[in-house]
């Protein structure tokens, strides 16, 4: 195995000292230019590599951000991911992306390891933990960028990054109202969602400016995939024929519902009209295509990015409570 080449190996080649290659591989001043491009010349000859660990030590930063989802499969968070990698890499900085399968024992164990990584700030998405647990542990980070989830109070070093919810339900409730729908059921996603009590709000708050009456019986917790949305779509619709739209916690959500009523006959939209959230790929390709709340996900990520990065430059006028309205995109899932 050859022997990796380290700084005194460039040093020595190029004729410089420890620091003039220090200064090289770091783009600092105190050289000139022609033996900059020298050292690092000699240093890409080499293979040589500057130490990730003594680059850490030195300038007390990881150039890493940590990222963590609850569900790396689904397409809503891995657009976010895309959107705050992109530009992570142009600023130079690595993203180290944990996973937490909804499950709030993991997640535990993932803040805990972004701790220990050092990493410079954190990304959070959706996360589970009640608030006093979170608080405690975004304390621990330099900074912080929760998506999709509130402070009680704002903190200098933490910023949020929010869809707004009702909105987007309301918005799916006036198109059902206008379409002449009565009986609206929800698939709420999961109990422990913040997300999910939003849209509920909003959806309630909807129904009730449509003179719509509100059944507790059509609203339906489940988990927030395809195999969710279709067990608790079965659950509603089997045996009654009065619900005639419903609203889905997100797109998967969604396609588990069409899959329901297909299994049970019934026709989509005739019969019953369904919108989800999120508008992922998926939702223009599906048959029949999807009708949804279209959120641009690559822009959460890339603004958690962004006030990342003001942050770390000292910029005073951050805007640390910011939210992107959702837009409802019409397609064969619902009528006209």
């Amino acid at each position: 195995m050859n022997k990796r080449p380290t700084i005194s190996d460039v040093a020595q080649a190029a004729g410089v000292s420890l620091m003039s290659v220090s200064r090289a591989m770091n783009n600092r001043p105190g050289l000139s230019e022609e033996t900059r491009k020298k050292i690092l010349s000699i240093a890409d000859q080499l293979g040589y590599r500057p130490s990730g660990v003594a680059r850490a030590l030195a300038t007390k930063r990881s150039s890493t951000v940590g990222l963590m989802m609850p569900d790396v499969t689904n397409p809503f968070f891995s657009q976010i991911a895309k959107g705050a990698e992109d530009l992570a890499y142009a600023m130079g900085y690595n993203i180290f992306l944990v996973n937490t399968d909804e499950d709030i024992k993991r997640e535990i164990k993932a803040l805990h390891s972004l701790f220990e990584k050092q990493v410079d700030g954190v990304i959070l998405c959706s996360p589970r933990l009640p608030f006093d647990q979170l608080k405690k542990h975004i304390e621990h980070f330099q900074f912080t960028a929760l998506i999709n989830r509130e402070l009680n109070s704002p903190r200098s070093d933490c910023v949020t990054i929010n869809i707004n919810d009702a909105y987007g339900s309301a918005l799916a409730i006036k198109h059902f109202s206008n379409q002449g729908h009565k009986k609206i059921a929800f698939l709420t996603g999961p109990e422990e969602s913040i997300s999910r009590e939003r849209r509920l709000k909003g959806f309630i708050q909807a129904l009730e400016t449509h003179s719509i009456p509100y059944d507790e019986n059509l609203v339906l917790p489940c988990s927030p995939d395809t195999t969710g949305g279709y067990h608790a779509a079965t659950a509603l619709l089997s045996g009654r024929d009065d619900i005639t739209a419903i609203l889905s916690f997100n797109d998967l959500v969604a396609f588990g519902a069409i899959q329901a009523c297909d299994e049970l006959g019934k026709d989509i939209p005739n019969q019953v009209a369904v919108i989800g959230f999120d508008d992922i790929p998926l939702a223009s390709i599906m048959k029949p295509k999807l009708s949804t709340l279209r959120t641009n996900k690559r822009e959460l990520g890339h603004r958690a990015m962004q006030a990342f990065r003001a942050y770390t430059n000292g910029e005073e006028n951050i805007i640390r409570q910011q939210t992107l309205e959702p837009t409802l995109i019409l397609r064969e899932s619902t009528l006209g």
